[in-house]
């Protein structure tokens, strides 16, 4: 059975107009998990996943509340790991006793540190916003569609740690659940993890756990069911398939912004070049389609 990490975007758990209860949470992971349940009967499977609106709701529950202790980035990302971990493994659970599966599947939610540089440029320029958005400018922030946010480095991922046990696990037929938000972002210093405050891009560190566990397919789930050239524009074109030399080329044009698709194809890039067989871009109600080939945008060499 071949390996296959799939990405799932901030819109598989909340949508655009939702407040984010838990109840539209699980309502909206219901049909990308079960694609995933049938899956599971072909691949060793990982999963991964975003976090930007549940931490952002911590975040902005700290500012509203003095009585307890504010929490760093490195410890809301974990907070978010458990809960949306929860929420994929309780459907999961579910979809594969539909398909008969639940004595022969396993799985598992891992906690997971990403390994970012002291030294990595991001540290100098923040670029991402977190946290609720303020009508007036503070100090440290920068103004969004939303209002005025605090942003934070968004440093390269160099290692995610627990890829060893990642890889074990698989070889048992778990599935994987991993690397949410990101990673929670750490550095080494005097023997010790020290956390961050900064926020890794998850498509970034899915490639990134995608290499160290030699998975042989990479898929990022999102809002868009095919790459578009042009997106937005009268002469919009969407691709059924990229070489990593088009790829880089269109990114370095400008086609692909930074705060949306950018770091996607990014990632794709990085996963083919690394050795990966194939890596492919759609939406969260596509998967099995276009792991079929019937969608998406498909990259290669």
């Amino acid at each position: 059975m071949k390996k296959l990490i799939i990405a799932l975007g901030g819109n598989a758990l909340i949508q655009k107009g939702q407040k984010g209860t838990a109840e539209e949470q699980f309502s909206n992971i219901r049909k990308p998990v079960a694609q995933m349940a049938e899956l599971s009967k072909d691949y060793h499977l990982v999963i991964t996943h975003g976090n930007g609106p549940q931490s952002g709701n911590l975040l902005l529950q700290q500012e509203a509340c003095d009585e307890v202790p504010k929490m760093p980035l490195s410890v809301i990302g974990a907070q978010t790991q458990g809960q949306i971990g929860y929420m994929i493994e309780r459907t999961l659970d579910e979809e594969l006793m539909r398909l008969s599966m639940a004595d022969e599947k396993l799985f598992l939610t891992i906690l997971t540190y990403t390994r970012v540089k002291e030294d990595d440029p991001a540290f100098q320029n923040p670029t991402k916003p977190v946290g609720p958005a303020y009508p007036d400018p503070k100090p440290g922030f920068v103004k969004t569609a939303k209002g005025w946010r605090r942003v934070v480095p968004s440093p390269k991922p160099y290692k995610i740690y627990q890829y060893r046990e990642i890889k074990r696990l698989m070889q048992d037929n778990f599935i994987i659940i991993a690397c949410g938000g990101g990673g929670i972002p750490v550095f080494k210093k005097n023997m010790k993890l020290k956390g961050v405050e900064a926020v890794i891009d998850k498509d970034l560190a899915t490639a990134k756990l995608g290499e160290q566990i030699h998975a042989d397919i990479m898929m990022i789930a999102t809002d868009e069911e095919k790459v578009a050239l042009n997106f937005g524009k009268p002469n919009e074109s969407r691709l059924d398939e990229l070489t990593i030399a088009d790829a880089k080329k269109y990114l370095e044009e400008g086609q692909f912004p930074a705060g949306s698709m950018g770091p996607k194809i990014q990632a794709c890039i990085n996963f083919i070049e690394a050795g990966g067989e194939q890596a492919i871009i759609t939406s969260v109600d596509n998967i099995t389609e276009a792991l079929a080939g019937t969608a998406g945008t498909h990259f290669h060499l």
